[in-house]
């Protein structure tokens, strides 16, 4: 029988159909398949890109030349330009500002062939600084309240460079989806004193039926109320509200649980295109510290969102958290 699951952070509910039950192996037709030819973000072509904001070096090397472990490179074509006044205005009922942001890409790795899944625990953990690097200095504009990292794997998730690397965007408002999650954490811990996250952590460290790894820092499960099949969050155990704050343990942690969970979504699913998202605390905002707790959303391209999605809200997930948790958390990598 299907079931109606509540997320209890932001009251969305979803359909959990167990009727459309689906294994592992009925989801690897959204697999895309390798392209070769000219790729901008590979060494030897950093003229064709904008001149690099960040970089890991190798020693000796100078700026925008190709030794490098790791590049931050404004995007060519940005969604907002960082340029210029907010301007805030009115058109009768509606409003809007001028679209100032900044829109950045990490180039994670100088290899063509490599993905977080695979390159040495060293250079994921060059991405996760580099993340922290650039919220930090991001943050530093009063114009932003918000910055939004996130990740496109694979065509079919959106991505058009086929070479390994994720994107930055810094934002003058606090989205929808990230306002209700800190509205949300908020109202629950008004009346339990308590942040909800770590609550959350607690019982499925408790239950384990959902969890699909942990270490010493962080935990990898399935959450109770998926919008899609086999979508994975990682949570750091210890309650911290924003990303800016990771210490070099956290990092090291993260790039561990974050590796393991990648191998374990692509042996079961046959190295399927996803999205990752970074969720933290919104920046120059209310303080959230007390409440809110970030932590990594990956969501596998496995369905699409129809008609019913768009008209109700609601998500249909044909599998339950319970197996997607068992079947990454049996996964021989």
């Amino acid at each position: 029988m299907s079931e109606l699951r509540k997320d209890p952070i932001v009251d969305r509910w979803v359909i959990i159909s167990r009727e459309r039950g689906k294994r592992p192996s009925e989801f690897s037709s959204l697999k895309q398949e390798k392209k070769s030819g000219f790729c901008p973000f590979c060494p030897g072509n950093e003229d064709v890109v904008p001149p690099e904001i960040l970089a890991y070096r190798q020693p000796g090397s100078q700026s925008n030349d190709s030794n490098w472990r790791l590049r931050v490179v404004p995007n060519k074509f940005p969604a907002l330009h960082i340029e210029g006044d907010l301007v805030r205005q009115g058109d009768g009922v509606y409003d809007m500002m001028n679209g100032i942001g900044a829109h950045e890409v990490v180039i994670e790795s100088p290899d063509h062939l490599a993905t977080l899944s695979t390159m040495p625990i060293e250079a994921v953990e060059d991405v996760l600084w580099a993340y922290r690097d650039r919220i930090r200095d991001l943050a530093g504009d009063e114009r932003f309240r918000y910055i939004l990292v996130f990740k496109n794997q694979g065509q079919a998730a959106g991505a058009t460079v086929e070479h390994s690397h994720s994107q930055i965007i810094a934002l003058p408002i606090v989205p929808k989806r990230a306002k209700e999650e800190v509205e949300g954490a908020k109202k629950y811990y008004d009346y339990k004193e308590r942040c909800a996250f770590c609550d959350i952590i607690q019982q499925e460290i408790n239950q384990g039926v959902r969890m699909v790894s942990e270490n010493h820092e962080f935990i990898a499960v399935c959450p109770y109320a998926p919008r899609f099949p086999f979508e994975t969050w990682i949570l750091p155990k210890r309650h911290t509200h924003d990303y800016q704050t990771n210490s070099k343990n956290m990092i090291e942690g993260l790039a561990l649980i974050l590796s393991d969970t990648l191998k374990r979504l692509n042996r079961v699913l046959d190295t399927p295109p996803y999205n990752f998202i970074l969720h933290t605390a919104p920046v120059n905002y209310q303080d959230t510290s007390s409440y809110y707790h970030w932590h990594i959303e990956i969501i596998p391209k496995l369905t699409r969102v129809a008609g019913f999605e768009w008209g109700s809200g609601f998500y249909i997930n044909p599998t339950p958290p319970e197996e997607s948790a068992k079947f990454l958390r049996e996964a021989k990598i």
